[in-house]
């Protein structure tokens, strides 16, 4: 059995029972992603850093970048603040241009009817809190029903499986509500 197939099948052990490791594990020559023993992807953090920056965007932008599974806040000299994140899914990912429309702490969650749909043991509502899928802190995208949040499942950052919505680490969405305001422009890269 290849390793590429053994990796894939450890996923969905791990998917299944929830035991994907939180820790650093070595790098699968194949696909380029980490391993634990017995072929498991494991998670390992996309540490925040300051990057050099010379985009099209004045400081204060906010740029996600879908494909690269970053989001990046251009700051000043030619620099920009860098952070990992999760994107949505194959079909639920966009782009385009926003501001941030409204700023919450500990957000409640209110899953989509379409959402529901897809997912029928979702609740109608859930308080904020540590157990919240929208983590910490949410930062709302326009008028639209994406966010960028922060998370419960940590080990979903650098992935694509969100509903569309923008996760962070939890301290890494913290850092970054505290350094925009209501009106901060947003770019969403394809």
């Amino acid at each position: 059995m290849n390793r590429r197939l053994i990796a894939l099948t450890g996923l969905a052990v791990a998917v299944l029972f929830g035991t994907l490791a939180e820790s650093r594990a070595e790098i699968d020559p194949l696909t380029g992603r980490p391993l634990q023993s017995g072929g498991v992807w494991a998670y390992t953090p996309i540490p925040r850093k300051v990057v050099d920056y010379n985009g099209p965007y004045p400081p204060g932008t906010i740029v996600v970048n879908t494909p690269e599974r970053r989001l990046y806040l251009v700051m000043e000299d030619g620099k920009a603040l860098r952070y990992g994140i999760g994107v949505g899914r194959e079909g639920f990912q966009f782009s385009g241009n926003f501001t941030v429309s409204r700023k919450a702490e500990w957000p409640d969650w209110r899953p989509p009817a379409e959402m529901r749909k897809r997912q029928p043991d979702l609740p109608e509502f859930m308080p904020g809190g540590p157990q919240n899928p929208m983590g910490a802190r949410a930062l709302y995208i326009g008028s639209t029903l994406y966010r960028i949040h922060g998370t419960n499942t940590n080990w979903s950052i650098g992935r694509d499986l969100s509903s569309g919505c923008i996760r962070m680490l939890n301290e890494d969405v913290i850092d970054l509500y505290n350094r925009v305001n209501v009106g901060t422009k947003i770019v969403v890269l394809q």
